[in-house]
């Protein structure tokens, strides 16, 4: 693995998608994942949402990059927007060094915001940030027919690392199996029309994700 104290499994079944469901309790140095196919769209410093939603920024040596964020299907389409949104949340938090940012709590509720916030402060705690690119990969949505969401996806580590804050020098380690996570993560639509997520699941060095 390269990278992070990560979320915590919330305790709540997701939705079954054509892509399954992992089922292991994220662990230490675990991380966030995203989308999959087609274009890439990147967080990166100065990086802002419109429309009245909170303002993300990364420091200029971090970047999440999500491939395929169009689906050619306007539903699916907002879906994954915010499920991107929400992994950039989180990490704009870390970097902030705070656990109750704007913007966690806009694209996260339930059980997902919890363990958002205790993943959050493990880095806090442990005196760390993070460093480099994370891509996200493979994305699959699916509804069911309480109109819930769910979203299947992808994330590679492999260029991004943990940093020290107090002297900003990275912690370089080999990729390995672990650099590799699968996220199956529900999401229900709020009356302002936001895709939030309330459930996450996570597998570290799941087979599906590993080139």
């Amino acid at each position: 693995m390269n990278r992070r104290p990560h979320l915590l499994l919330t305790a709540a079944l997701l939705l079954l998608t054509a892509c399954g469901g992992p089922n292991d309790v994220p662990k230490p140095g675990d991380r966030i994942a995203g989308a999959g196919g087609g274009g890439t769209r990147s967080a990166s410093a100065g990086g802002a949402t419109s429309g009245g939603r909170p303002v993300i920024r990364f420091p200029s040596d971090t970047r999440n990059v999500f491939e395929g964020q169009k689906t050619g299907d306007a539903r699916k389409d907002a879906v994954l927007a915010d499920n991107a949104q929400r992994i950039n949340s989180i990490d704009d938090a870390i970097f902030q060094g705070r656990v109750n940012t704007e913007a966690l709590g806009f694209y996260s509720a339930e059980g997902a915001l919890d363990s958002a916030r205790m993943f959050i402060k493990g880095y806090l705690d442990d005196g760390r940030s993070w460093t480099g690119t994370t891509r996200y990969f493979d994305r699959q949505v699916t509804f069911a027919s309480d109109g819930s969401a769910a979203v299947v996806y992808c994330s590679d580590e492999s260029k991004s690392f943990l940093k020290n804050r107090r002297t900003n020098k990275p912690e370089k380690t080999q990729t390995s199996a672990d650099s590799y996570v699968l996220y199956n993560t529900r999401l229900v639509e709020d009356s302002a029309g936001v895709w939030q997520t309330t459930n996450v699941i996570s597998k570290r060095g799941s087979a599906q994700c590993r080139p």
